[in-house]
Parts: structure tokens; C-alpha cells; sequence
């Protein structure tokens, strides 16, 4: 009989072994954080439908009013920031699931971050600028 000392072998089940994290080591975060921000956006959904409507039919002078109000200005900015984080995510967990290639994910996840950081930073200073006048 041959006794095996090998020390890659593990007596623990597959199921032991991604209990807590996955096998990822960061899935239960994201999965988390995805769906508190779709929470986040289903309740900001309705005052931000109702700016929407609210902004149909006005000149650009009481546009720039109504969403350069400070209350406005902040549920938009929520929003914003609600649905980028969101939309980061999303893409993120689509890259890993189906780019095979480990130089071309690393790329198209850097490429996610740098364009969902874009567009959230250019939303928020466009809802500033709106605010704060120009």
C-alpha cells in the first residue's frame, strides 16, 4: 500500500471550498452591490419619471431651472451614480463570463471602469453646472 503525502490534495468538497466567497473571491460583493444599486434606481425610478414629465414642453430657461434645483440636482446625481455603478457591474460579470482571453478581459474590464467612470463624471458635472449656474 502506497500512502499518499502529497499535499495538493485536500479532503474537503467543492462546496467547502467556495462556502464563503466563491471561487472568484469577490462574486458575493458584487452580487450584493448589484443589487442594491437596482433597488437604489427602482425607488429613485418614480421622481425621476416625474422630472422627466415634468420637463416636457418647457424652454430651455425653465428646464435649466427646474433641474438646476437642489433637490432635483441630487436625485438625479443618485440616480446617476446608482446607475453607472450598476451598469459596471453588469458588464463586468458579462466580460468574465465570456472573454476567455486573460489579456483581452483584463483590457475590456479596464475599458468598463474607464467608461462607466466617464460617463458618471460627465453626468454629474453636467448636473452641476446646471446647479450651480454657469
Amino acid at each position: 500500500m502506497s500512502s499518499r503525502t502529497d499535499k495538493n490534495v485536500s479532503m474537503r468538497t467543492p462546496l467547502a471550498n467556495v462556502r464563503r466567497l466563491g471561487a472568484a473571491h469577490g462574486g458575493t460583493s458584487d452580487f450584493f452591490r448589484q443589487r442594491l444599486t437596482a433597488v437604489a434606481m427602482a425607488l429613485l425610478m418614480i421622481p425621476v419619471a416625474v422630472i422627466v414629465i415634468m420637463l416636457v414642453g418647457r424652454d430651455q430657461a425653465s428646464a435649466q431651472a427646474l433641474l438646476g434645483s437642489p433637490v432635483v440636482a441630487i436625485l438625479l446625481t443618485l440616480f446617476i451614480i446608482a446607475g453607472c455603478v450598476h451598469m459596471k457591474i453588469g458588464v463586468q460579470v458579462v466580460i468574465e463570463d465570456y472573454v476567455h482571453s486573460e489579456a483581452a478581459k483584463i483590457s475590456a474590464i479596464l475599458a468598463n471602469n474607464f467608461f462607466s467612470f466617464a460617463v458618471g463624471l460627465a453626468s454629474i458635472y453636467a448636473i452641476f453646472k446646471l446647479s450651480v449656474g454657469s
